[in-house]
């Protein structure tokens, strides 16, 4: 009882000196992570093509996502050769991110649905890295409604996230032997591609699927900025780890060395979701890495990650305790309609307006969180545990339109897999 009373004096002493939002009423945590993950499965997740949507348009059941591209707007590359913001834009992030997800809650519970559920997104993830018969490359996602269209605009980030979440799933014990073979093939395949089109004649761009240039910049892995310096060399390693071929670990030992020197001193003021794929490439140059001493730098670059995301997190919720009810339970629009389209060298890109800050904030409170979790989890504060409790707590799941709820699920679920949060 004195244990209890403790307890509910420091969260009230927590929440006057930490920003929590307060758009919705209180309710267990085990409830909300239900919600959560019903809401990530039923609205979000496309049975078509065992992939994630990006946002909702609509709450009506079986309408959620009727702003998806038809397959006659993909083929002819409309709006933008990214998909960019069509709902098909982050496809291969969610679907490595949601595998982080499982492998993790396996960890936790051990639960046998979870089997079904990690081949389900795998197959999807296959799917955008097969169904277009460009071997390795991501496409971002796949066209609902025939189940083989692509954008021919993939990006680092969306082969960050597909890397690290197969990497995942292959060490974990959800991955059958047949699972483990398929993945040894589609992440040789993207090293291949790697090997085969980053070169200093490409700029070291990936290039798009049909072999051109991306004139974003976006798919470029070398001579980059410092939160995105360990993509590569982690591409190769994941690589090497599934398939032992010593092809991969001369390219992964190659880039190593200089991108953790570049991985020193990224920009302080990245959103949460360049500070996660940071961390998330170090993290398998962390795990894999022989050398004491290399390794101890790795978790000093780790370290610094999460002491920048730790600040972010904070700033979100800051944001978060602005905004109102009706704000949060904010829908997406169909991007045909809106009115203002950006020009980015030549792809249109329709502008969600006011929804695009409640879209985000919804993510990167999570995305910050997941990031303090994944270096030395037992030094995440009483504060900052707090503060993620209360976050899911208070936040209003059945009229949340992000997608942002998969790393809500993802934030929650490493705590618990590193015994914090334990109901």
């Amino acid at each position: 009882m004195v244990r209890m009373i403790q307890r509910s004096l420091l969260l009230f002493a927590l929440a006057s000196v930490i920003s929590i939002p307060s758009f919705a009423a209180d309710a267990g945590l085990g409830a909300q992570i239900d919600k959560a993950w019903e809401v990530t499965w039923g609205r979000f997740y496309l049975p078509q093509v065992r992939t994630f949507g990006d946002y909702l348009s609509s709450y009506e059941k079986g309408k959620e996502q009727e702003h998806l591209p038809t397959a006659e707007e993909v083929k002819r590359q409309y709006p933008n050769p990214c998909g960019y913001s069509t709902g098909m834009e982050d496809g291969a992030i969610l679907g490595g991110a949601m595998l982080s997800v499982l492998c993790d809650r396996f960890a936790v519970t051990g639960e046998e649905t979870l089997r079904a559920q990690a081949a389900s997104v795998f197959a999807g993830l296959k799917l955008c890295a097969t169904v277009h018969g460009v071997r390795g490359f991501v496409a971002r996602n796949v066209c609902r409604e025939d189940g083989k269209s692509v954008y021919i605009n993939s990006s680092r980030d969306q082969v960050t996230h597909f890397a690290h979440g197969l990497w995942q799933y292959y060490r974990s014990p959800l991955a059958d032997e047949a699972t483990k073979q398929q993945i040894r093939e589609v992440l040789a395949d993207v090293a291949e591609r790697m090997i085969a089109f980053v070169t200093p004649e490409n700029d070291f761009d990936f290039c798009r699927a049909d072999g051109q240039r991306c004139p974003l910049g976006i798919c470029r892995m070398w001579n980059v900025q410092a939160h995105e310096a360990a993509r590569l060399p982690m591409i190769y390693a994941a690589a090497w780890d599934v398939t032992r071929d010593e092809r991969y670990r001369a390219q992964w030992q190659r880039y190593a060395a200089e991108a953790i020197e570049q991985s020193a001193n990224p920009d302080g003021n990245k959103p949460a979701y360049a500070l996660l794929q940071m961390q998330c490439s170090l993290e398998v140059l962390h795990e894999l890495e022989l050398d004491a001493e290399v390794k101890a730098v790795i978790h000093t670059r780790m370290t610094h990650v999460r002491d920048l995301a730790a600040k972010r997190f904070k700033w979100v919720l800051a944001q978060l305790a602005k905004k109102s009810a009706e704000e949060m339970q904010m829908l997406g629009p169909d991007w045909r309609d809106v009115s203002i389209w950006k020009n980015q060298k030549g792809y249109l890109n329709p502008q969600w307006g006011p929804y695009r800050e409640i879209w985000h904030l919804t993510r990167e409170a999570g995305e910050s969180a997941l990031v303090l979790l994944m270096i030395d989890p037992a030094a995440v504060s009483a504060a900052q545990q707090s503060a993620l409790a209360e976050l899911i707590r208070r936040f209003d799941y059945t009229h949340n339109s992000s997608c942002g709820v998969i790393y809500h699920l993802a934030a929650y679920w490493k705590a618990r897999r590193n015994h914090l949060l334990d109901p």
